[in-house]
């Protein structure tokens, strides 16, 4: 008689089956699957043989959910056991359990024409006005790596703007990125460069809850966002951007953090009419595009995530294990709170707003940009010159690493940042696959040991290794 088991990455959780994987198609984001109670019984029970009544009551589930042991898919543990997609670098070591279609297509490229104008989560702006009211037009998180330089460049160079760059300055900043800001201070005379830090011992009690959470110490770049608004607010700058490449932003609808609904929220004339009649009522200034997002970014920070978007399975692992962790130190957080209660009631909101790179690139190509960001910003690329994804910490890798050893362990719902980015990334890339692959296996944290430069991270929270 045969034995009967689940199949890999379908895992039982209280009452339901979860998968843990990016499935393809129609069941792209169906990962959960809720248990009668006959079902739960026997499920319950597996491995083990199953009599003839059983198999007809689990139904569907068997040769799919529930499957005989010499059916178990192996899940691969390393590059080279690895199903590839047949457009991309995406495949089922760095994403577990990713499905692929009859084409031989990840879901990322076979889902690719119904997500190619996910462009932004946030209001997308081509052009940013002179301010009349402030000593700057826009405010920058400057990191010194290469997204952020090169969001640099184009503000203060090209468009000519009055740039308020704000750097935290944290314990693991890549030497590399140390220079290039050091550099990029000596060569843009109309931006003003500031940085803020945290006391050694407070951040070692956010990183060391964080790594309790997380099992890493990457609080970027929500802990500049709580440093620096108050800031924002008193110099009264009217915009503010990140550096986020475009794949960072579809990364988010793969990962389930974002849905359809918040790429659109900004052009949604409706729901932006019901949020401003609530807010006129309350005796408040209606709120401008990015002013929205900016709120509910720093709120989230500032009092924990909104409880409607767990119900609707949309929250953010990787914020509220952040905003845990900073919650750790509750003296970062009266200025924030103040800032939001004071901006909020007057109307002056630095808009939160997003300058899409293809657009203002004809197509970010990031063998193009490097040159452009050595010649014109002084950039210091890091010492391997491959890299393309990250280039301003230290312990990157450890991030990655984390998410995808959680993830590949089936503890956390959340798909490795990185795996989505580079897979998205590299399709349609003039970029040679080779480097794709390379930059995979020895610059990003896939790996089921831990990359060296995690001793550095446990050292400075006092954790042995």
């Amino acid at each position: 008689m045969s034995v009967y088991t689940l199949q890999s990455r379908w895992v039982l959780e209280s009452n339901q089956l979860y998968y843990y994987g990016l499935r393809n198609g129609q069941n792209m984001f169906k990962n959960s699957l809720r248990l009668s109670k006959r079902r739960l019984e026997i499920v319950k029970r597996l491995p083990c043989a199953l009599s003839e009544k059983e198999i007809k009551a689990l139904g569907r589930l068997i040769g799919a959910q529930v499957v005989r042991e010499c059916d178990l898919q192996k899940v691969p543990t390393s590059l080279q056991e690895a199903c590839f997609c047949k457009s991309c670098v995406a495949n089922d070591f760095i994403i577990p359990g990713l499905e692929f279609d009859s084409d031989g297509l990840c879901p990322m490229c076979s889902s690719r024409d119904k997500t190619k104008n996910l462009r932004s989560i946030l209001p997308i702006v081509d052009k940013i006005p002179h301010a009349d009211n402030s000593q700057f037009d826009v405010a920058l998180f400057y990191t010194g790596g290469k997204d952020s330089t090169f969001l640099l460049y184009y503000l203060a160079k090209k468009c000519g703007l009055r740039v308020l760059a704000m750097t935290w300055d944290m314990p693991f900043m890549s030497d590399s990125a140390k220079a290039s800001i050091e550099n990029a201070k000596r060569t843009f005379d109309n931006v003003e460069f500031i940085s803020r830090t945290v006391g050694d011992e407070d951040m070692r009690k956010i990183y060391k809850r964080l790594f309790e959470l997380s099992d890493n110490t990457c609080a970027c770049p929500s802990l500049a966002y709580v440093l620096f608004y108050p800031e924002l607010v008193e110099r009264r700058v009217p915009y503010f951007v990140a550096g986020n490449e475009p794949v960072q932003m579809r990364g988010l609808y793969y990962n389930r953090i974002a849905p359809k609904i918040a790429y659109t929220f900004a052009n949604n004339r409706l729901l932006n009419v019901l949020i401003n009649v609530g807010r006129v009522i309350t005796l408040r200034p209606p709120l401008k595009p990015g002013q929205f997002h900016t709120l509910a970014t720093m709120k989230q920070l500032a009092y924990g995530d909104n409880p409607i978007k767990k119900l609707a399975g949309y929250e953010n692992e990787l914020v509220s294990n952040i905003v845990k962790a900073i919650h750790e130190v509750p003296s970062l957080l009266p200025p924030l709170k103040e800032a939001i209660r004071r901006s909020s009631r007057s109307g002056s909101i630095p808009a939160f707003v997003h300058i899409d790179f293809d657009d203002i690139c004809c197509g970010y190509d990031w063998t193009k940009i490097k040159q452009t960001l050595i010649n014109e910003c002084g950039w210091i690329s890091p010492d391997d010159s491959a890299k393309a994804l990250h280039t301003s910490c230290k312990i990157e890798r450890c991030k990655d690493h984390s998410q995808f050893l959680r993830f590949y362990n089936c503890k956390s719902k959340m798909i490795p940042f990185s795996a989505l980015e580079i897979s998205l990334a590299s399709y349609g890339s003039q970029r040679p696959r080779e480097e794709w692959l390379y930059e995979m296996e020895n610059l990003l944290g896939f790996s089921l040991t831990p990359p060296t430069e995690c001793a550095l991270m446990r050292e400075y929270i006092g954790e042995s290794l």
